[in-house]
Order: C-alpha cells, then sequence, then structure tokens
C-alpha cells in the first residue's frame, strides 16, 4: 500500500469538512483512490437519497457503474446487503454465490469481476450508503486493506454528515438531491462529448473533470456550460 498516498487522501478528504466541496468529484475521488491504493480492479459508491433509496453517486470506470444501476434495478448484490445490514460484505469467489444472487453473479462475471468487497458508509446507527470494491481474480481480500477502506468511508461519511449538527433533518437531503440533479447533468455532457469527439463515456468524463479543475470549477457548473453551449470551453478534450 502507498503510504504517501494514503496520507494524501485522508489529507484531501478531510478538506472537505470545511469547505464548500463538490459533492460528485469528492465521491470520484474516494473510489479512485481506493482503486489506486488497494487490490482492487474498480470501485464505486452508493448512498441513499431522501426516501432512502440508493442511487449510484460515483465509480472508477463505466464498467462499474452500469454493474452497480444492474445491481440497484435488480435489488439484489453484496452492496444492497452492506447497506441494509450496516457491516461489510465481502466475497472472494462471486462465482460461489449464484444460488444467493443470481442475476448478479451473472452480471458481474460478463463485466469481468470475480471478487468484491462491500464497506458500510455508517456513523453509528446511521448508514447513508456502501463504498463497493470490486477485483477481476477471485481470491481474498488483505484484512489491512479492509480496514483501511473502511476507514476512508468512515471519513467520507463524516464529511456528508458534519453539516446535520444544525439542520440535521434537511442539510444532506438537500445535498444528495443536488448531487443527485449535478450527476444528471453530468452524464448528459458525457455523452455529448463523447458522441462530438467519438471517444468512450469514460475518456469524457476524465475530460471533463481535468477541464473544471485546471479552471478552478465546479464539475456540475462545467457540464451545464458544456450542455447549453454557454461558453466556447476551449481546450476540452480527451
Amino acid at each position: 500500500m502507498n503510504e504517501q498516498l494514503l496520507a494524501q487522501t485522508f489529507v484531501e478528504l478531510a478538506d472537505n469538512l470545511v469547505a464548500d466541496f463538490d459533492l460528485i468529484d469528492f465521491l470520484r475521488l474516494l473510489s479512485d483512490r481506493c482503486v489506486d491504493m488497494f487490490d482492487a480492479t474498480a470501485a464505486g459508491v452508493l448512498l441513499a437519497d431522501h426516501d432512502g433509496e440508493l442511487r449510484v453517486m460515483a465509480a472508477s470506470d463505466e464498467q462499474v457503474r452500469l454493474l452497480e444501476l444492474f445491481q440497484l434495478q435488480s435489488d439484489e448484490g453484496p452492496c444492497l446487503e452492506c447497506f441494509q445490514g450496516g457491516a461489510p460484505v465481502t466475497v472472494a469467489d462471486l462465482s460461489t454465490q449464484a444460488a444467493r444472487w443470481p442475476r448478479f453473479t451473472e452480471a458481474a462475471a460478463l463485466c469481468g469481476f470475480g471478487a468484491v468487497q462491500a464497506v458500510p458508509m455508517r456513523l453509528r446507527d446511521e448508514v447513508i450508503g456502501a463504498l463497493n470494491l470490486f477485483r477481476a481474480a477471485p481470491g481474498p481480500f488483505d484484512p489491512l486493506g479492509a480496514s483501511v477502506a473502511q476507514a476512508l468511508a468512515d471519513v467520507a461519511t463524516i464529511s456528508l454528515l458534519q453539516q446535520r449538527s444544525t439542520q440535521r433533518s434537511t442539510i444532506l437531503n438537500e445535498q444528495l438531491q443536488a448531487a443527485l440533479n449535478s450527476r444528471v447533468l453530468i452524464e448528459q455532457a458525457k455523452g455529448k462529448l463523447a458522441e462530438r469527439q467519438n471517444i468512450d463515456m469514460e475518456q469524457a468524463f476524465s475530460a471533463l473533470r481535468r477541464y473544471a479543475r485546471t479552471r478552478n470549477q465546479r464539475l456540475s457548473d462545467v457540464a451545464r456550460a458544456f450542455i447549453n453551449d454557454d461558453e466556447p470551453l476551449a481546450g476540452l478534450g480527451a
């Protein structure tokens, strides 16, 4: 495990405790760093909306985003069980779980994933989502890595809940709803850019994110401007 990157990640996540942060970019950072640091092929983040329904809020690549969406649509899988039970769910070999999650295991195999580890985003009795690590090859996960992944999920959870101290019943719900709206804008912008430049969806997302970061703009604002053609966005490309 890259200890320097781990320390940097904790600092970056903690910075968002006080900053006016972009939730989508924040959760994408979390998923990307999990892939960089742990024995994972891909990672995704699910969060509950104001009705308690899980939504895909971040994914390290398009393949895992689609698998997470399928998991929600089919209403079965380890990430749902992790959220519902508030406890980690680790499966070293998904092919052994066909009776437990028949549709999910088939979809995961088609996506090239053989193992999964889901950790709850939880503070005491409150579970707001799950951080999910996927690996191509079956096999056990490193216990130390699992502990660190849970620690990162805990920091992210605190970041999302910290504003509830004065308006506990509304702040996070409003923030999550705004993030869901931003997610729609970003997906639309990804599709438009991918079609315009003949690139894939992941390359389109990376281009939008890079453009926003280099200009210190919110990702959702860049996506909205690109969709509406409000400004030329010179230099936007893969």
